[in-house]
């Protein structure tokens, strides 16, 4: 009986180990707010390069710089709203990742 316990135990422990590095993986592919921060500034940087001429491409510099200063000041979930803003104001599809 113990000795079936314990195949049982290392069979449950080694199925525990065989999931962890699947989880690690997945954990590796997700960004953080300060990295989609700085995604989402180089895309809306792009983005108002190359609609200069757009109506509203002063608005999005007003908003470009206010989502900037929320990243840089701890409030990454405004900057990233307010990127998403801006790039929708140019016509872009902000980046999700």
């Amino acid at each position: 009986m113990r000795n079936v316990l314990t195949i049982s135990t290392l069979i449950l422990t080694g199925a525990l180990y065989a999931a962890v590095p699947v989880d690690l993986s997945m954990a590796d592919e997700t960004l953080t707010r300060s990295e989609l921060c700085g995604k989402l500034q180089l895309q809306t940087q792009q983005a108002i390069t190359e609609h200069a001429e757009a109506k509203r491409a002063a608005k999005a510099r007003a908003l470009q710089r206010r989502a900037t200063r929320f990243c840089a000041s701890n409030k990454q979930a405004q900057g990233i709203r307010t990127f998403a803003q801006a790039l929708k104001l140019l016509g872009v599809q902000p980046i999700d990742d």
